[in-house]
C-alpha cells in the first residue's frame, strides 16, 4: 500500500519565459515619415511576429485598429507552398497573409503574424509597398538567423 508521501504531487512552480522578443523600427523606404515597427518573438516550435507604422506628427495616445491575425505554416509536403488560415480579419488581410506565408516558407516553421499596416492607408503605390515588404522580411529574416546560429 502506498504512503501519501509517496503518493503526492509536488507542488507547481511558475516559470518565468526565457524568449525575450525583439523590437525593431525602421524608416519604410518610399514612406516619407513612416516608421515600421516590429515585434518578434522567436521561439523553439513557431514564430510570433505584430507589425506596426507610425507617421511624424501623429498623436501618441492615438488609437489603431488591431489589423489582421495570421497563422501560416509550411506544407510538409511541397517546400515552396505555404499553408494559412485567418484568425482575425481586417481591412489589411492580403498583406498580413502575404507576409506570414514569405516567412513562414522561409523559416520553414509555423509563424503567427499581427499585422496594423495598411498600403492603401499610407497611400503607397505598388511599387513601394513591395520595397517595404521586402524590407520587413530582410529585416525578420535576418534577426531570425542571428538567433539561429547563437
Amino acid at each position: 500500500m502506498a504512503t501519501t508521501a509517496e503518493t503526492a504531487v509536488p507542488p507547481v512552480q511558475n516559470v518565468t519565459p526565457h524568449v525575450k522578443p525583439h523590437e525593431m523600427s525602421f524608416p519604410l523606404p518610399k514612406a516619407p515619415h513612416t516608421t515600421a515597427h516590429v515585434h518578434l518573438t522567436l521561439k523553439g516550435t513557431c514564430t510570433m511576429v505584430f507589425l506596426a507604422t507610425s507617421t511624424l506628427g501623429e498623436s501618441a495616445g492615438s488609437v489603431k485598429p488591431m489589423g489582421s491575425f495570421i497563422y501560416a505554416m509550411p506544407d510538409r509536403t511541397n517546400p515552396r507552398n505555404t499553408l494559412s488560415t485567418t484568425l482575425y480579419t481586417s481591412a489589411n488581410v492580403e498583406y498580413t497573409t502575404r507576409v506570414a506565408k514569405i516567412l513562414a516558407r522561409r523559416m520553414q516553421v509555423p509563424v503567427y503574424v499581427g499585422c496594423s499596416i495598411d498600403p492603401v492607408a499610407l497611400e503607397l503605390m505598388v511599387e513601394e509597398e513591395m520595397e517595404g515588404l521586402t524590407q520587413i522580411v530582410d529585416v525578420i529574416m535576418k534577426r531570425w538567423e542571428e538567433e539561429r546560429g547563437k
